[in-house]
């Protein structure tokens, strides 16, 4: 198949493209406007493979996207360009506005001529997978049951209203003129390759320079947390099966309070007994509690039996040695997010398009 990822240089996607890529002979065309946690070099190991090609663009560009459809011609799209940090759509909004709502729009235009040329045969193979998130749905108090397919929306964040207006527009240009789509919603992501303003690089790399860990509140907020290798094979069984029109919940069913996350990064690293930072005695040590944030969401927890009974997907790691796996990573890959740190990954974008 030939399959147009959006936002391919984010960590959930390049992620995904680097499993298509050594998984299938799939030709991926990966379409990225490379905004601050754009990273060419979390696609270091599949650059100059036969089946990919990158180009940076932005989705709010129509014309660029015409002329990418009509080229590559697409069998699926998936769709993950988005601007995604809740702490900077609430310091920003307006680009979350543009990316999520407006580019999203773009893209289902042009998605949707495109799709609309196509013969009768490649009309039916045709498919257009949106990428959500749990936040969509607001928050759940400590005993509330968990997210399904059928929770009604109430975002709390300019991230989470822009990402639920941009569902809201895939499911309408479905209904309004047929266009073939299919759409997830999921938990929390952590794993390699994730930019480090995330909760969990954010912390262990804190750690490692005996910085502050802050933690909002009490740090008894609640999130279902996935590992993104899991995530990855959710997508491509929703892309490649999923039931058109149908939204599918994933999750890894690994609550965990933000505290807990924070220790036990810590405590994996005093395991691993590495070199503290001078007068340090114990990683716990450098938790700091902040005040909270404003509408933080108290718990988001996900109930993923339907795309387990439809689709037969279910998460493989558990948090702990998903956690386990991360945490080590980190260490022996230091140059990916020290270039981060210092900005020099920016210098890797230039003569990159395609």
């Amino acid at each position: 198949m030939r399959i147009l990822v959006t936002g391919g240089a984010g960590f959930i996607g390049s992620a995904l493209i680097r499993h298509v890529l050594q998984t299938s002979d799939h030709h991926i065309l990966n379409v990225d406007v490379l905004s601050y946690a754009g990273n060419l070099g979390s696609l270091a190991q599949v650059q100059g493979h036969p089946n990919y090609t990158f180009s940076q663009t932005n989705i709010c560009d129509a014309t660029q996207i015409a002329m990418h459809l009509q080229q590559f011609r697409p069998d699926i799209i998936i769709h993950l360009a988005a601007e995604s940090h809740v702490d900077r759509s609430i310091d920003g909004p307006a680009q979350f506005i543009q990316t999520n709502i407006v580019g999203t729009y773009t893209l289902l235009e042009q998605s949707r001529q495109y799709w609309e040329g196509l013969s009768s045969q490649n009309k039916q193979n045709f498919r257009f997978h949106h990428v959500s998130t749990d936040e969509v749905y607001g928050d759940l108090g400590r005993t509330d049951a968990l997210f399904t397919e059928m929770t009604a929306y109430n975002p709390s964040s300019p991230y989470s209203a822009s990402k639920a207006s941009s569902d809201h527009l895939v499911r309408a240009w479905h209904r309004s003129y047929g266009l073939p789509v299919v759409l997830s919603n999921c938990s929390n992501n952590y794993g390699p390759y994730q930019f480090p303003e995330k909760l969990i690089p954010h912390m262990l790399l804190s750690a490692l320079k005996g910085q502050p860990l802050p933690v909002y509140g009490a740090g008894d907020q609640v999130r279902d947390w996935l590992y993104v290798d899991d995530h990855v094979r959710a997508l491509i069984a929703v892309a490649t099966r999923g039931r058109i029109g149908e939204t599918y919940n994933i999750g890894g069913k690994q609550e965990k309070k933000n505290l807990d996350v924070v220790q036990a990064i810590c405590s994996i690293l005093e395991e691993l007994h590495l070199g503290k930072p001078a007068g340090l005695a114990r990683y716990s040590d450098l938790i700091t509690f902040v005040e909270d944030r404003p509408g933080h969401d108290q718990r988001y927890a996900i109930d993923a039996s339907k795309i387990t009974t439809e689709l037969g997907w279910q998460a493989q790691e558990s948090f702990e040695t998903g956690l386990r796996k991360t945490v080590l990573w980190y260490l022996e890959n230091t140059s990916w997010w020290e270039r981060i740190l210092n900005g020099a990954y920016r210098l890797d974008r230039l003569g990159k398009q395609a």
